[in-house]
């Protein structure tokens, strides 16, 4: 560590509500899709992607998520 990091303590803290989103109200996009699976944003993982979600629409990304 050094000097500064053990001066400072680090506060960890929930998140406010009013800053937590679920998207539920956004289209899910390719590029959500892939990240969301661990992909990198390649050419190949966004037309999987994109597959993916003309399948399966809202429930592709619902099964990658926790």
């Amino acid at each position: 560590m050094n000097e500064e990091s053990a001066e400072q303590p680090l506060i960890e803290s929930a998140t406010p509500d009013r800053l937590l989103h679920t998207g539920a109200c956004d289209e899910v996009t390719a590029e959500d899709l892939a990240l969301a699976s661990g992909r990198d944003l390649t050419p190949e993982s966004l037309d999987w992607a994109r597959r993916r979600l003309a399948e399966r629409g809202r429930a592709a990304i619902e099964e990658q998520l926790p």
